[in-house]
């Protein structure tokens, strides 16, 4: 089984769309089992709140499923349990390379592409159209990753 944990500042945009948009990704391919995937933040401040309602109306937009959500800040069994910390900004990943300077775990989404970038934070952005295409990209290049190293 693979794990991934997507982490973003919040946990209620970026990293929780990913989570969902992934976990529709191996569903669809009838590759669940495969996979453990989950989502984090590199901050408290958003601790508990559920996913932010622009986020959800663009997940329920493009069909993809979704539960439930608390966010929460990633911790170091987290950190030990998954096998991949997948960031999307550049703030993520120094935050992370700061909280498990040993790591070996962590990456940016976008870097599985062909166009290494930032997903923008549809929070200042208020483009989560654009954020959801980024992520469907990120996501589709991971999986497709994952799938030829395995």
């Amino acid at each position: 089984m693979i794990k991934i944990l997507f982490v973003c500042h919040g946990n209620i945009c970026r990293s929780v769309m990913a989570e969902y948009i992934f976990k529709d990704m191996v569903r669809k391919k009838g590759q669940e089992d495969l996979f453990e995937v989950s989502s984090a933040a590199t901050t408290y401040e958003e601790t508990g709140n559920d996913i932010y309602p622009p986020a959800k109306r663009t997940l329920q937009k493009h069909g993809i499923p979704f539960g439930t959500h608390h966010a929460h800040r990633i911790t170091a069994a987290e950190e030990g349990r998954y096998d991949l910390i997948i960031g999307m900004d550049d703030e993520n990943r120094y935050s992370l390379q700061r909280m498990f300077p040993r790591s070996r775990k962590i990456s940016l989404l976008l870097d599985y592409t062909a166009h290494p970038r930032d997903v923008a934070d549809p929070w200042y952005t208020r483009d989560f159209e654009k954020t959801y295409r980024d992520l469907v990209q990120g996501c589709s290049a991971l999986l497709e990753y994952i799938m030829k190293e395995t």
